[in-house]
């Protein structure tokens, strides 16, 4: 068990999606984002399993088949696309949230990954876990032009406020 260490991460990546957060003018979402992680059902998990170069939740997944952190989180963060799953509706994220999602994958990804962070990095998560995650078609359009852009222009292309807003705005307005 490592409760100082995940600690650490939480925090640290917390910080890291304040920051992106902030460039993209969501700075409420930045604040308030993963507060469930300090609960003692996140906490406890995610320091049992903690293992530094990805996410505990992964790990307890391996070991037991489940995690109960991960289900007491997306329930309680609207950022995560499972949370707007009405089976068998996908329901489409509201502009906060969405670019809230994005800004923490790409925080888990430098996070993570630290030194050798590429900013391809979301991309690649993106398409290794895309079918296994339950999210309305506009979303995924969304998160595939936003990840595409990251990975072909880089974060100052996407990481603000006029990009985000007409993207999203571009991805919900088709194929509605």
């Amino acid at each position: 068990m490592h409760p100082f260490k995940h600690l650490q991460v939480v925090n640290h990546h917390r910080f890291e999606v304040f920051k992106l957060c902030v460039r993209c003018g969501i700075i409420w979402r930045g604040l308030t984002h993963d507060l469930s992680k300090y609960s003692k059902t996140e906490f406890v998990e995610g320091a049992t399993y903690f293992c530094g170069n990805r996410s505990p939740i992964q790990k307890c997944r391996e070991i037991n088949g489940y995690s109960l952190a991960w289900v007491h989180h997306i329930h309680r963060n609207k950022h995560h696309p499972e949370f707007w799953v009405d089976y068998p509706y996908y329901i489409m994220m509201p502009y906060p949230y969405a670019v809230e999602s994005i800004c923490d994958r790409i925080a888990a990804c430098k996070i993570y990954h630290k030194k050798k962070y590429k900013e391809k990095d979301a991309l690649d998560y993106w398409n290794k876990t895309k079918e296994h995650t339950p999210v309305h078609p506009n979303m995924a359009k969304f998160y595939q032009t936003v990840f595409e852009d990251l990975a072909k222009y880089g974060e100052p292309y996407i990481l603000n406020k006029k990009y985000m807003k007409e993207t999203y705005q571009k991805c919900t307005k088709e194929s509605k």
